[in-house]
């Protein structure tokens, strides 16, 4: 039999995690997901702490164009800023955001502020700090390793964070281990060939991405999207028979055309 006073710590504890959990902050990240069309791709309230894995460093650049994508949607006169977060260590590895690139995705880099702490305590302190502020829409922190510091607890305290001041955390994440983590949504991303340019099919256009919902407190079903970004948000792909994406048939090259530049020239030169 428990001594009275242990009973009484008990049911004051049971108290207190019941009153953490019926707090708005956290009640609003569990509804916070609104689904426009069927299997189309769910459009995501602010507030949100999302993982994006991907297998390899070398598709950091997909992962980061995936978070813009969906932080550019969350900008609003009231919240004008992006936070991106990369320890000064990594960024030397990975590189840094491209302005021109941003300008080209019509994206303002005036809007986006990067901060490169020295440490991983740095860093988190940084994403608490900036989660609190009420001016910024959204935060990308780019997690090249696999800190310590960074556990459950340390994730539990940033999805708090978020979903009681309404500002989405995007962590990217590399490798194919996983950890135990809060975070609202975790996915897995794949970068897939862009979609073509009108005046030049051999160029780049669109960027493309497959991802699969691993885990998500806040939609339940796990799921897989084949989704390219336009001007006006994510355009949902169709899947084939094989789960592979359905691409549109792409036209032929026409045949042979005049040397225009050639035109011009003396034969007898």
């Amino acid at each position: 039999m428990q001594a009275p006073d242990r009973q009484q710590r008990l049911s004051a504890l049971r108290d207190i995690i019941a009153d953490i959990e019926r707090k708005p902050a956290l009640a609003e990240a569990r509804q916070s997901v609104v689904t426009a069309e069927r299997d189309s791709f769910p459009s995501l309230a602010p507030g949100l702490f999302q993982e994006v894995f991907t297998d390899s460093a070398r598709n950091g650049g997909a992962s980061f164009g995936f978070a813009l994508s969906q932080s550019k949607t969350l900008l609003t006169p009231r919240r004008p800023v992006i936070v991106y977060l990369q320890l000064f260590s990594d960024s030397q590895f990975f590189g840094l955001p491209y302005g021109p690139g941003l300008v080209a995705e019509d994206f303002d880099p005036a809007c986006l502020i990067m901060v490169r702490p020295r440490t991983m305590a740095e860093l988190l302190w940084v994403a608490e700090e900036a989660l609190s502020c009420r001016a910024v829409a959204g935060i990308v922190a780019d997690i090249g390793g696999a800190p310590k510091l960074l556990d459950f607890t340390a994730s539990r305290r940033l999805a708090m964070r978020a979903a009681e001041n309404g500002t989405s955390l995007f962590l990217l994440r590399y490798g194919t281990a996983r950890e135990a983590s809060a975070a609202h949504l975790r996915w897995h991303l794949t970068p897939l060939r862009s979609a073509r340019q009108d005046f030049d099919p051999g160029a780049p256009g669109a960027a493309r991405w497959r991802l699969a919902l691993e885990r998500g407190t806040t939609m339940k079903r796990p799921g897989a999207w084949f989704l390219e970004w336009t001007k006006n948000g994510f355009a949902t792909l169709p899947a084939g028979p094989h789960g592979a994406p359905r691409f549109a048939p792409e036209p032929a090259f026409p045949g042979a055309l005049p040397a225009a530049l050639a035109d011009g020239l003396s034969q007898t030169a």
